[in-house]
């Protein structure tokens, strides 16, 4: 199964008409750190977009790049035991969500509906980066744009110890 695209990711970017850009580097950004140190931000404002099975159901968690989702907060939500979240394989990002790890961006997923949580310590930040789409590209956006794009749920989902 075919990868989606960064164009995929712009023409979903064009609908919300917010002038929002891709951005291409010649390096990679598809690790928290590679983002920031391409972008030139703090290592917070890179948004994390992690693909998980919670009892088979399929969920994005956007959190920042200096957390750590607590796969023990999402069976809460779900009212289900830890060993039924499970991390997406990168064949299942594919199929699923439609572009391998380190690249699935925050909106354009091959399966549309997906729920999305929006870790609330993204909020610390006026200005955010998510992936586009490929392991080198990244668009900026605001905490509210992120919200508005994905229509995802503020939910606390990483773990205490880490939160600043």
């Amino acid at each position: 199964m075919d990868s989606l695209t960064p164009a995929h990711v712009q023409a979903a970017l064009d609908a919300w008409n917010l002038g929002i850009q891709i951005r291409f580097f010649d390096t990679t950004t598809a690790t928290s750190q590679q983002a920031a140190d391409n972008i030139g931000c703090a290592l917070g404002q890179i948004v994390k977009s992690l693909a998980f099975l919670i009892d088979e159901q399929p969920i994005i968690v956007l959190t920042s790049g200096d957390q750590r989702v607590d796969d023990k907060k999402l069976a809460a939500m779900y009212n289900v035991g830890r060993k039924k979240v499970k991390a997406a394989t990168a064949e299942q990002c594919v199929a699923i969500y439609g572009y391998p790890p380190g690249s699935v961006p925050p909106l354009a997923h091959r399966t549309s509906g997906l729920p999305v949580y929006i870790d609330s310590s993204l909020g610390r930040f006026d200005q955010l980066y998510a992936a586009g789409g490929a392991h080198n590209a990244i668009f900026p956006i605001t905490f509210a744009q992120l919200q508005q794009i994905t229509g995802g749920q503020i939910a606390d989902v990483v773990k205490s110890n880490e939160a600043e």
